[in-house]
């Protein structure tokens, strides 16, 4: 995948994933991917190593994995709407299907011209959401790809930026708390229009005449289990943070985070949500 200057000197989180991993694919668009929605906005070029994603005021558009995956770690290079992006919205997610989904996001909710991206991200568990933390970036997310990933074990859900975590969420059944680890889910991205709520609350609705909007993606991989199968044994159980990648979490949360539900006291007067006591990195 391609490097930040992030990852430079960065140990590997994920190291046993080298030792476990059934599949380990680098990504070709036309294999990996179905484009389902946008007639022509949404292309594959480079003999299927880049996707271009485009929004204008008629049509978003919006692909979807061929494979569903349960477990394992998905990396995604993105670059994301230059300029004025208010009011859009750039998804990638992995999901599952029906009313009682499981669903990991991320979300890039667009700004005005030099103002930052807001990174919203959301864990739902049988169809219930309502774990939102967002962040802002360090650095500029259109000026060059960056890797966005998602590592997902029956034990945590980890959201990495360029390698860095900046969010870990644990398994908490044993206080209540559903966890995603019996339906598997295909990845999904699309472009779209949400200016009734993306941007400062819907207050900056989008400016069509800067259409239209474009996203490109590149280098996707999936290491993980074979589709719809699951892997055990104690050293995939064990895969997490080490200590170098604790305290990257500590630094992405104490200096770039800016909405967290697990602080949201006036949102929830009857109390927090349980797993919100369950680690202070789900904090």
């Amino acid at each position: 995948m391609g490097s930040s200057s992030s990852s430079n000197g960065c140990s590997v989180f994920l190291l046993v994933f080298a030792v476990v991993v059934a599949t380990a694919s680098a990504g070709n668009f036309y294999e990996d991917f179905d484009i389902t929605w946008g007639d022509r906005r949404a292309k594959i070029f480079n003999g299927g190593q880049l996707l271009s994603l485009s929004l204008d005021q008629a049509s978003g558009s919006g692909f979807q994995s061929k494979k569903e995956y349960l477990f394992g770690r998905i990396d995604m290079q993105l670059k994301l709407v230059a300029g004025n992006s208010a009011g859009t919205v750039t998804a990638y997610y992995l999901s599952s299907q029906g009313a009682t989904h499981d669903e990991i996001d991320f979300e890039f909710l667009g700004n005005l011209s030099g103002d930052p991206y807001v990174l919203h991200t959301n864990v739902f568990t049988q169809g219930q959401g309502n774990r939102e933390q967002q962040f802002y970036l360090w650095f500029d997310p259109t000026r060059n790809f960056h890797t966005y990933s998602i590592s997902w074990t029956a034990q945590h859900i980890i959201f990495l930026v360029d390698n860095v975590p900046i969010r870990l969420f644990k398994n908490a059944e044993s206080m209540g708390v559903p966890f995603p680890k019996n339906q598997p889910m295909r990845l999904y991205s699309s472009l779209w229009n949400a200016d009734d709520w993306a941007t400062r609350g819907g207050l900056v609705k989008t400016d069509w005449s800067k259409a239209p909007f474009t996203a490109y993606y590149r280098n996707f991989r999936a290491n993980t289990s074979t589709a719809a199968s699951t892997f055990s044994g104690s050293a995939y159980q064990l895969v997490g943070l080490d200590p170098y990648g604790r305290r990257r979490l500590r630094w992405v949360q104490k200096n770039f985070m800016i909405y967290n539900y697990c602080t949201d006291l006036k949102r929830f007067p009857q109390g927090l949500p349980p797993e919100c006591k369950h680690s202070r990195f789900n904090l």
